[in-house]
């Protein structure tokens, strides 16, 4: 069935949606989308539910056309919050022109919970009685999904496949893996000194850090697609005093889980053994993904998804994506797991942020035609 969409409605629905400040860390501006989505699904006869995992952060939404199901035959993923702090969209509210759409979280990711409403729509009372839908939409992606990490996977766990609406990529193309990533903070301590007087009694937090920078740097492994960096440091105090603390944070990419840990090992055992006599080292691992790796089940949906891509005439392709996405966690409890279902667009979290608006209809009766042959 042909999906009839008013391109101005939408545009109106999804202005409504972006110029909503809804950071992770604006909870207030989280709850208000959730306050816009409840009836929107309730009109089209899904049951809400509304779960709020922690007094730091906006509610989930949990939205099902069978709220008695104890299984899903297909869970849609996505997030309510964007990485822009409270004012963002008084300095740039969502604007567009024939070819694009613009503003804060208009592709990441408010186009593709409207993909996942408009799609559901489409189906028609025959499909919506022999399937169990889910869809969950949480709060704290953007940093992680901190809080709602066990929510996502207690769903997933009851699915029997999982399709996240994050925007597909500029070339069409699906995600079909996705890096893993975490980032850590590494703290130094040392003894504070007079560097002209008493250099000798001082231990440097910051040489102590140069030197974890540069053992660092000796584990990215490019061959296998590990990656770290040292993106922010800070330390000292004044140039004449030996500095007694320093931090890093460290941001690290991988696509083989077991590397990844392996790296996590040896930071720690790092950190028994400092290269600077009597100094000291902190490591924690602030956020965790295991990297999205597609199973034998994965690529059976991926090819329903290509020959309904190509049934539609639709420009794609399937992407190992470097950046993480809630289908990280839900792939590493060997659910098979696409992503990329939402339309076109690109510039994520920066003001370049754009939405392909060509692209709407044909990614939303994509996803509903992958809906009907589940």
């Amino acid at each position: 069935m042909a999906l009839n969409l008013d391109l101005d409605t939408y545009l109106n629905q999804l202005k409504q949606l972006v110029n909503i400040d809804c950071g992770t860390r604006t909870p207030s501006g989280v709850a208000k989308i959730a306050d816009v989505l409840t009836p929107m699904f309730e009109q089209i006869g899904f049951h809400v539910e509304r779960f709020q995992l922690h007094q730091d952060a906006g509610p989930c939404l949990k939205i099902t056309n069978k709220p008695d199901a104890q299984f899903y035959d297909v869970m849609l993923s996505g997030h309510m919050d964007t990485v822009f702090p409270e004012g963002t969209v008084a300095n740039r509210p969502m604007t567009y022109d024939d070819e694009k759409a613009y503003g804060p979280g208009v592709t990441d990711m408010k186009s593709g919970i409207l993909s996942a409403w408009y799609a559901l729509q489409a189906m028609t009372l025959e499909e919506l009685d022999r399937l169990s839908i889910v869809v969950a939409l949480n709060c704290d992606e953007e940093i992680g999904s901190l809080y709602s990490r066990e929510w996502l996977e207690s769903i997933a766990r009851q699915s029997r496949q999982v399709l996240v609406c994050e925007a597909s990529r500029p070339t069409g193309n699906l995600i079909r893996s996705r890096k893993g990533n975490a980032k850590y903070e590494l703290e130094f301590h040392g003894v504070a000194s007079h560097a002209g007087s008493a250099l000798a009694d001082g231990i440097s937090a910051i040489y102590e850090l140069s030197h974890w920078s540069l053992a660092i740097k000796d584990m990215v492994n490019l061959s296998t697609g590990t990656t770290m960096n040292v993106g922010v440091i800070e330390g000292g105090m004044a140039v004449n005093v030996v500095p007694d603390y320093a931090k890093a944070i460290v941001d690290l990419r991988f696509w083989n889980t077991e590397e990844a840990e392996t790296i996590d090992k040896t930071l720690r055992e790092m950190a028994e053994n400092p290269f600077e006599k009597g100094a000291s080292v902190t490591v924690n691992r602030v956020t965790f993904k295991p990297s999205m790796q597609p199973t034998a089940d994965t690529e059976a949906l991926i090819k329903l998804v290509s020959e309904e891509a190509d049934k539609l005439e639709l420009t794609y392709g399937w992407e190992d994506a470097g950046g993480g996405s809630d289908g990280n966690f839900t792939a590493a409890l060997g659910i098979p797991t696409l992503d990329g279902f939402g339309p076109m667009g690109a510039g994520f979290h920066s003001d370049k942020e754009y939405l392909l608006i060509h692209s709407i209809q044909p990614r939303i009766q994509l996803l509903a035609n992958v809906l009907k042959r589940i």
